[in-house]
């Protein structure tokens, strides 16, 4: 494999485990709903920063020509 591929399958492994982050994370703010209104804003601060990186590696990937559809 030429270095772009490893390079490529890098990001797509990043892009993936920030998927799986920001989805956790969305799903902690009904776990902490109980807790309260400053768990809640801590839950919802977190996720939107994960959802950030997961949106910052779907950019690179787009620049990259890489279809976010067509990964499994």
């Amino acid at each position: 494999m030429n270095p772009s591929v490893n390079d490529h399958a890098a990001l797509i492994a990043a892009y993936k485990r920030a998927e799986a982050d920001a989805a956790y994370k969305f799903g902690l703010i009904h776990t902490v709903a109980k807790k309260g209104p400053k768990a809640i804003q801590a839950a919802v601060e977190t996720a939107a920063k994960a959802a950030k990186r997961r949106d910052a590696f779907a950019k690179k990937l787009s620049v990259l020509g890489v279809s976010l559809q067509a990964l499994p």
